[in-house]
């Protein structure tokens, strides 16, 4: 289970360190592999997913019918998209050029430990996320049964 919020550098060659709150858990449960793919709900966003995580969703979604438009736009951005990405024995990751430019993440970031997967978010898109605020008319019937 990941969870927490780290600021993150990446390096000339874009490559990020991963946390060593996670690098454990990552070598243990995940064989020092992840899955990187884009996050087709907000822009500047990327997710990883430990391998046996990512093929129940890469299932998932490529049993939508592709008859319809918005499904094979999510197949596009999910399981076209996706590139296997190892752990070296330095605990970094190689982000592919092509998902680091169309998030628009450069220098600096942050990752997210969000239960399953991570996110990592440039670093202006995720003060974004931050900054706004959840209004009385967004939240949902399952938002009213939680107790914050």
């Amino acid at each position: 289970m990941f969870q927490g919020e780290t600021a993150i550098t990446i390096d000339d060659k874009g490559r990020l360190a991963v946390p060593t709150a996670y690098r454990d858990l990552v070598v243990r449960e995940c064989a020092s592999r992840l899955v990187v793919t884009y996050n087709p709900y907000e822009q500047g966003c990327l997710w990883l997913y430990p391998v046996a995580a990512w093929e129940q969703v890469r299932d998932q979604v490529n049993a939508l019918p592709n008859a319809k438009k918005v499904h094979r736009a999510l197949q596009l951005k999910l399981v076209g998209a996706a590139t296997f990405v190892d752990v070296d024995t330095n605990g970094r990751l190689l982000l592919p050029a092509s998902h680091r430019n169309a998030a628009g993440i450069e220098k600096r970031a942050v990752l997210l430990g969000m239960g399953g997967k991570f996110e990592l978010w440039s670093e202006q898109a995720h003060l974004a996320q931050i900054r706004q605020t959840i209004g009385e008319d967004e939240i949902s019937d399952a938002m009213l049964d939680l107790t914050l």
